[in-house]
C-alpha cells in the first residue's frame, strides 16, 4: 500500500531533525577537539582553516580501514601526529605567534 503524501512529508520532517541533531553533536565535538588542540588561539582565515580540515579529512579517508570510534584504533598514530598537523598549518598561514 502506498503512503499518503502528508506521512511521506512527516517522515521527511523527522528525518531533517535527525540530521539537524546529528550535525550539531558532530559540529560540538569537532569544536571540542580543535579547541583542545589549540586551534581557538590561533588567528586564521575560515578558508584557510576549512582546507587544512579538508586536508585532514583525505588523510584519515583515505586508503584506510572505516573508523571503529575508538581511539587510535590500532592504525599506530598518536595524538602527536596530529598536532603536528595543526602546528604546521599555524605556521604556513598564522601572523603574530613567534
Amino acid at each position: 500500500m502506498k503512503k499518503p503524501s502528508s506521512r511521506i512529508r512527516e517522515e521527511i520532517a523527522r528525518l531533517q531533525d535527525q540530521l539537524k541533531q546529528a550535525e550539531t553533536r558532530e559540529a560540538e565535538r569537532i569544536g571540542r577537539t580543535a579547541l583542545k588542540a589549540g586551534l581557538g588561539e590561533i588567528e586564521i582565515d575560515e578558508a584557510e582553516l576549512q582546507a587544512a580540515f579538508e586536508d585532514i579529512a583525505k588523510r584519515f579517508r583515505g586508503g584506510r580501514r572505516a573508523a571503529s570510534g575508538k581511539k587510535n584504533a590500532g592504525e599506530g598514530r598518536t595524538g602527536s601526529e596530529t598536532s603536528a598537523v595543526f602546528t604546521s598549518g599555524a605556521d604556513a598561514g598564522g601572523p603574530g605567534e613567534a
